[in-house]
């Protein structure tokens, strides 16, 4: 649930974040550059700066969430970016020639024909949410982490399995999953 909340909170910011620096190429560069050096933080070290911040900090899910959607937003919005920057200009210009309005040609032709890129882009992000989301057990989030924190404390390497695998498979499942959504919506 960590990842599933998260993911989706990040594409809902990422997304239209990346269109709109799309539309506004001066600030592409620091946001982009932005969210690389956020991206830098030690996951641990995030989770620990996120605890003392009102209403979003605190030992629980709720920094967990926070986190996670920090890092996922690097892949989703510079894939957003990119997806809607290679668009065609010849297609976007037959597009205005039809007469579509810039609302019409966003969601008629760019987004569609970027989407496989966006995709790509929340795959990513999804994997990686599922192996940073066992980090979140060292600040009481729950998950799978907890199982492999344990095993490390009384060095059982078949409690570290049984966190460890289930989360990678988790993770190949989802991308597969993702995988399969995306050459489905080409």
């Amino acid at each position: 649930m960590l990842v599933v909340v998260s993911t989706a909170l990040a594409v809902g910011i990422g997304v239209p974040l990346g269109v709109a620096l799309t539309r506004r190429p001066r600030l592409a560069r620091p946001v982009l550059g932005f969210a690389n050096v956020v991206q830098t933080i030690p996951s641990l070290a995030l989770f620990g700066f996120l605890i003392p911040i009102p209403f979003i900090g605190g030992i629980g899910a709720r920094t967990a969430i926070a986190a996670l959607i920090v890092y996922a937003l690097l892949p989703i919005l510079r894939n957003t970016h990119a997806g809607i920057a290679s668009v065609d200009p010849a297609v976007i210009e037959s597009a205005t020639g039809l007469g579509m309005t810039k609302r019409q040609r966003l969601w008629l032709v760019e987004l569609p024909l970027a989407l496989p890129v966006v995709l790509a882009g929340v795959r990513i992000a999804t994997v990686v949410s599922i192996g940073l989301a066992t980090i979140a057990a060292a600040i009481g989030a729950g998950g799978l982490g907890v199982l492999i924190y344990r095993g490390v404390a009384i060095v059982d390497h078949r409690l570290i399995l049984a966190g460890a695998v289930p989360a990678a498979l988790l993770a190949l499942a989802a991308d597969a999953g993702l995988g399969f959504a995306e050459r489905r919506l080409r």
